[in-house]
């Protein structure tokens, strides 16, 4: 069983990747093979809109024809048991570099078949995992539900876990933030935080059982 993590954030010892980092824990006590790979690290563009992962009988007919850092990691994905993506969401989506991301994912998968049928033979399970600072109430359900459907529907059985009201900085009074109250923050992060990280390890455990 192998999984791979893709941390979306660009902190790599943020709450993203602290909840990652729980998932693939829960995934290794399962005995699978992980990998963590850091999108921020890469140098990467979204779709060129090429249309070659649709051009019938074209060498990259259902795969990204575009060669740069994340090539190498779409393979990973596409030949992985079960892929697990972390990130917070910024502005009502996910950070550029996991759009891109996505786009380069997603897109060579949709055939444009009338039955949506995925490009893709092989399924892939896949658990998203999304934090954000903001409390439960201002969760962008549409987002998640969106993006739950496109990876269900290219990609394989998809499951979520999020992370709600999460700290930012550890010293609030060091930036523009008086609509949050620092000191329940930091006691939020240390009551509440490990339990989503807890159902992130149950989620790892989860996608790594056959």
């Amino acid at each position: 069983m192998k999984i791979i993590g893709i941390n979306g954030s660009p902190r790599k010892n943020g709450n993203s990747a602290a909840m990652l980092e729980a998932a693939l824990a829960g995934a290794r006590e399962q005995r699978a093979e992980t990998e963590r790979i850091d999108l921020f690290d890469l140098d990467y563009s979204g779709c060129h809109s090429c249309f070659a992962c649709k051009r019938l009988g074209g060498e990259s007919y259902g795969r990204c024809a575009q060669r740069d850092a994340l090539t190498e990691v779409l393979d990973k994905v596409l030949d992985a048991d079960a892929l697990i993506l972390s990130a917070p969401l910024y502005f009502g989506e996910m950070p550029g570099a996991v759009r891109n991301f996505l786009e380069r994912l997603w897109f060579p998968a949709q055939q444009y078949a009338k039955n949506y049928a995925s490009a893709y033979k092989k399924r892939v399970k896949v658990g998203l995992i999304y934090t954000m600072n903001l409390p439960s109430e201002a969760m962008y359900q549409d987002v998640i539900t969106r993006h739950k459907q496109n990876f269900g529907m290219l990609l394989g059985k998809t499951e979520v876990v999020t992370a709600v009201d999460t700290l930012q900085y550890d010293d609030y009074s060091l930036y523009a933030s008086e609509l949050f109250d620092g000191e329940a923050k930091k006691l939020r992060h240390e009551t509440v935080f490990p339990e989503d990280c807890a159902k992130a390890f149950e989620m790892g455990k989860r996608l790594a059982k056959n």
